[in-house]
């Protein structure tokens, strides 16, 4: 019985993904500090400012994880390639540093360049919005690299303290923030681009002989599929924050108390990607372990089970956002109004959107690069579209949302069943460290 058990878990220990347990829990600790973090500021920040802190919030993390997670992404697949061909990966980080140190470069020069539109538009005339842009897309490009640099390496333990570290600190300064009575939108911003700037030197103490000397590393050795990678998560960012630069850019003066408004209820309707981003990490793993039996079907087997984990997490989050949410968006924000059909159609969008990313997800462990990157363009125009035809300002933002993840998911799905003769071959841990390490943000 003892030889029978051990035999088990050694199969089961084989098949959870390298380090999943400490990046479980830094995905669940940021996902639940990035929550309070939102809901602290918004709570200190009145009208105008509000709306702006929101759609900064929209503006970040669709240009830094949008730009940069791909070249972690890459980063973490050429270092763990040289570990396993035991060469130093010191070259290719070199050249990975230069590539995102000059794209780090023209987007802060847009950002600047484009600083008057923003600050008119979207920003409410704070210009420290401004400066907590350009230290972001700076902190935000050194923390995907070194994360990058970490997994590859297989270093998961100071991979998942940036993490976690990064949405304790962000939210310890709002804290001090509030007990200070600032009220500047823009001050509250600076904590999304200093949190990384702390969180990097404490958890990269004491990681010894992680760039090692090796051959030479051209340009090339980067570019697999990055430009697919780029495309789809920039317009995966954009879909998945379409409601709040849509409710911003198309709310007119008369429309200034639903813009207003329109955050808290934004984040309400956030609970299923929360709930997702927080046990992505944790029940991940045991998935794979269940199925690691070493047979052909493992890897269909644990998307099925996940795909119905994903879709109860969007039905429960849809049902409850209209039967609960208007009770806990009132005891949450202080300016909460949207009624229960509405936020409803938002959580909809919310449950659709983390269908999808569970589909494109899966087929980027399958190499359906292109095809994701296709299907989130074509949600993200179908999203757009929506909102520039359809009368009424919160019906257009969320039922674009809504329809475009619907059109992203309809466009995977059958590209993933196409590619089911793949599966075969992968198992289902492929799928799981290309989830677990994508964390996503609210």
């Amino acid at each position: 019985m003892r030889a029978k058990i051990a035999a088990g878990a050694a199969k089961v220990k084989g098949a959870v993904p390298e380090g999943a347990a400490s990046v479980g829990l830094g995905i669940a600790v940021a996902s639940i500090a990035a929550y309070v973090f939102v809901v602290i500021t918004l709570n200190s920040l009145d009208g105008g400012a509000k709306a702006a802190f929101s759609a900064f919030w929209a503006v970040i993390f669709v240009v830094g994880p949008g730009f940069f997670l791909p070249m972690e992404q890459e980063v973490g697949r050429a270092v763990a390639y040289r570990r396993a061909q035991n060469d130093g990966s010191r070259p290719l980080v070199a050249k990975a540093f230069k590539l995102g140190a000059g794209l780090t470069a023209i987007l802060v020069i847009a950002a600047i360049a484009l600083s008057p539109l923003l600050s008119k538009e979207i920003y409410d005339g704070d210009q420290f919005f401004t400066v907590a842009l350009v230290i972001s897309l700076v902190s935000f490009f050194l923390m995907h690299l070194a994360r990058g640099v970490l997994a590859g390496e297989g270093r998961f333990r100071p991979y998942a303290e940036i993490i976690a570290i990064d949405g304790v600190i962000r939210l310890v300064m709002a804290v001090g923030l509030v007990a200070a009575g600032v009220t500047s939108a823009g001050i509250f911003a600076l904590c999304i681009g200093l949190a990384p700037l702390v969180a990097l030197p404490f958890a990269l103490r004491g990681q010894r002989q992680v760039l090692r000397p090796g051959t030479d590393a051209p340009f090339g050795e980067l570019s697999k599929n990055l430009g697919w990678l780029l495309a789809g998560s920039v317009f995966m960012q954009a879909l998945a924050y379409s409601p709040l630069l849509g409710v911003n850019l198309l709310g007119g003066p008369e429309d200034e108390m639903i813009v207003a408004g329109f955050a808290s209820a934004f984040f309400i309707a956030r609970i299923p990607i929360l709930a997702f981003g927080a046990i992505q990490g944790v029940l991940l793993p045991k998935l794979a372990g269940l199925a690691g039996s070493g047979q052909k079907d493992e890897f269909k087997s644990g998307l099925e089970k996940l795909l119905v984990l994903v879709v109860g997490i969007a039905i429960i989050g849809t049902v409850g956002a209209f039967v609960l949410g208007p009770a806990v968006g009132k005891i949450l924000f202080n300016d909460f109004t949207m009624s229960a059909s509405g936020l409803a159609l938002l959580a909809a969008g919310s449950g659709v959107f983390i269908i999808a990313l569970t589909l494109a997800q899966a087929l980027m462990a399958l190499g359906g690069h292109r095809t994701t990157a296709i299907a989130w363009g074509l949600g993200l125009l179908v999203a757009i579209l929506c909102m520039c035809l359809i009368h009424g300002l919160e019906l257009r933002v969320d039922l674009g949302f809504l329809l475009g993840g619907l059109l992203a998911t309809s466009v995977m799905f059958p590209a993933l069943l196409r590619r089911r003769s793949r599966m075969d071959d992968l198992g289902v841990g492929a799928l799981v460290e290309a989830i677990e390490h994508e964390p996503i943000e609210i």
